[in-house]
């Protein structure tokens, strides 16, 4: 592995087409790493078929099935920081080792979930899942950040997660495959099923659907693993941990105004986007009176849009600020959700559908200008930025208690509205930091 040339840090350096997007030597790694986005895609986007699924198999609300992503948020949480603090202390690699290992035991799990029947452990199962890809996500982001130079983390972020979404669509399509059976009993089928006491029978073979694809990821994420401890990080990067363990000062980013403004964004965009895609489908059934896999294949779509709007946002910021371009973004998904609530129906399902575009951006782009110039705290800030992936847990049981309280899927959008309004608030404070630094740069000189 060749050593990299020095690389700019502060915010101030500009990027442009003729930036290099990474140094030599670190492609190898920096693929690797990238498939590590496309893995915890898979359990993310499956949640939402398993939201579906669980309604039918253990007779839930929609608050009820609300708490799948409500223990799966809550891993987050929860293990973002310690993954924080010991990678920190044994570097990046001990923080993916240690996420794919937890993310493997909460696949393995879900097989004597399933043959207990009980919601409650598939809940437990889920959380270890999350807490797996909470070390995941806590290294990959700062990892990539760090891999290159300043002036294009955020491209370079941009490009790693972009493979995030074909995880997401693949793991709506294993769900529509292996999970939904297509079977849709009418009220009438039910009350039959029970008076022949077959219908506790047919409920345990619905959940017994959902093993094999955990199973699966499982013994994938095992083998990840295994390359990733056979692989040796560049020397810069093992430099950056050192300093970073003797000079970091968690203490030091409550005075990161830009970094705390990133917070709260980060929260309200995680919560948009889980909401969004987890009442997709049911939005899908009550307005567009669209069967299960319809509703799924439609989740597949809005994915693959999601997925585009990572590539081609990736190229645009070649050539645009990246604040700029969020901000039109938000602007449109605003739009795009006024839409939704004021024409539920096929208008309004379409709008919902769009909106995975414009959101693609947000996550890699507020993840890295809110690590600017944080220097030795970029790991553990990045660990806090991973703790606000709570959003999802919270704001999608908002969403679940909005539409069980109105009797209206459509309203509990109005959640995702308000939080592309939070993340427009960032942009504008995030130009204002940008025009300050360039002052004092300018100042210094």
């Amino acid at each position: 592995m060749s050593h990299a040339a020095p690389l700019p840090r502060s915010s101030q350096d500009a990027a442009s087409p003729d930036t290099p997007l990474l140094p030599q030597g670190v492609m190898r790694t920096y693929l690797l790493v990238n498939v590590l986005f496309l893995l915890w895609g898979i359990p993310n986007n499956l949640n939402d078929v398993l939201i579906r699924q669980f309604m039918k198999s253990f007779e839930l609300n929609r608050l009820e099935a609300g708490l799948v992503q409500f223990a799966f948020y809550l891993g987050y949480f929860l293990l973002a920081l310690p993954a924080g603090i010991l990678m920190r202390r044994k570097g990046y690699k001990a923080g993916f080792l240690t996420g794919l290992i937890l993310f493997a035991s909460g696949c393995f799990l879900f097989l004597p979930a399933a043959e207990m029947g009980r919601y409650s452990f598939f809940l437990g199962a889920l959380f270890v899942v999350a807490s797996g890809l909470a070390f995941l996500e806590t290294a990959g982001s700062p990892f990539v950040a760090q891999l290159g130079p300043s002036a294009t983390a955020e491209r370079r972020l941009n490009i790693s997660a972009a493979f995030n979404p074909t995880g997401s669509i693949l793991g709506v399509v294993v769900g529509n495959l292996f999970i939904f059976s297509g079977v849709e009993l009418s009220h009438t089928q039910v009350a039959t099923m029970q008076a022949a006491g077959t219908y506790a029978a047919y409920l345990h073979k619905e959940t017994l659907r959902v093993v094999a694809p955990y199973l699966v990821l499982g013994v994938i994420a095992l083998v990840w693993a295994g390359l990733i401890a056979a692989t040796r990080f560049p020397a810069f990067i093992t430099a950056r941990e050192h300093k970073a363990e003797v000079a970091g000062n968690w203490r030091d980013l409550l005075r990161e105004k830009h970094f705390l403004h990133s917070l709260l964004a980060q929260f309200a965009y995680v919560g948009a986007q889980v909401g969004t895609w987890s009442y997709l489908i049911q939005y899908a059934h009550d307005y567009a009176h669209t069967p299960d896999r319809t509703s799924g294949w439609l989740l597949t779509g809005t994915l693959i849009a999601f997925a585009i709007g990572r590539i081609v946002s990736s190229w645009l910021m070649r050539f645009f600020n990246p604040t700029r371009l969020m901000a039109i973004y938000a602007i449109a998904n605003a739009i795009l959700l006024v839409l939704a609530l004021a024409r539920p129906g096929w208008i309004g399902l379409g709008a919902i559908l769009l909106t995975s575009f414009f959101m693609s951006v947000m996550f890699p782009t507020i993840f890295g200008l809110g690590l600017k110039d944080l220097g030795p705290n970029t790991n553990i800030a990045g660990s806090l930025l991973v703790m606000t992936i709570i959003g999802g847990a919270l704001l999608t049981l908002l969403m679940g208690w909005l539409a069980d309280h109105f009797h209206s899927t459509a309203i509990a959008y109005a959640v995702p509205l308000v939080c592309y309004l939070i993340v427009l608030q960032f942009c504008t404070a995030m130009t204002r930091y940008t025009r300050q630094r360039l002052t004092v740069s300018t100042f210094e000189i």
